[in-house]
């Protein structure tokens, strides 16, 4: 994974909690914050699709949320439009398009590309894309929201996540993630083994 952010902070969609450890994942010493998950496991994912979101959201605020678009040409980094209204509050899942290789199981260790977005500004703050080359992290050792929202996913797969403050960065935020912010992730899963 990326990281050494040009103003010198790290961002990863695989910190979470209060540990933080550096790992190196590539031959090209690439550096990861890790953590360890405090609820001792992976909870069963929240939603299935951004419109059960929206169903499970109440009326007013689903009327109020507009996801971003996100560009669907299969070995492209995606083109993400910005969101607008309110952040839903519950993890969000769409598949832009589904793969057809191996399916992501919890315990699975995975190669993915990502963008990394704000929902309040709408800006990315992050593309493994930049780097040329997808990272192979564990799902058991990134954020929670990754944790419930890639298990199911299959390589060769594009899927949106919109992951509430409390399935990713909470009330401390990091490096340039704000606290409480709602993170946009859109992942091309490459490989799970």
């Amino acid at each position: 994974m990326k990281i050494a952010h040009q103003i010198g902070h790290e961002i990863n969609p695989f910190t979470f909690g209060k540990k933080v450890v550096i790992s190196t994942i590539s031959a090209a010493t690439i550096l990861i914050l890790t953590g360890c998950s405090t609820t001792g496991g992976v909870e069963p994912m929240v939603n299935n699709s951004a419109s059960q979101s929206a169903n499970s959201s109440s009326a007013a605020q689903s009327a109020q949320t507009n996801l971003p678009s996100v560009s669907a040409e299969k070995g492209k980094a995606p083109t993400v439009g910005k969101p607008s209204g309110t952040a839903p509050t519950e993890l969000v899942k769409n598949d832009i398009f589904v793969g057809s290789g191996k399916t992501a199981q919890a315990n699975s260790n995975v190669t993915a590309h990502y963008v990394l977005m704000s929902w309040k500004s709408g800006e990315v703050l992050q593309s493994s894309w930049d780097g040329g080359q997808a990272p192979t992290f564990p799902l058991s050792g990134v954020i929670q929201g990754w944790q419930l929202g890639i298990p199911g996913m299959k390589e060769g797969g594009r899927r949106l996540l919109v992951i509430p403050p409390a399935l990713g960065y909470g009330e401390q935020g990091g490096g340039p993630i704000g606290p409480n912010e709602t993170l946009i992730f859109v992942v091309d899963l490459v490989k799970v083994s």
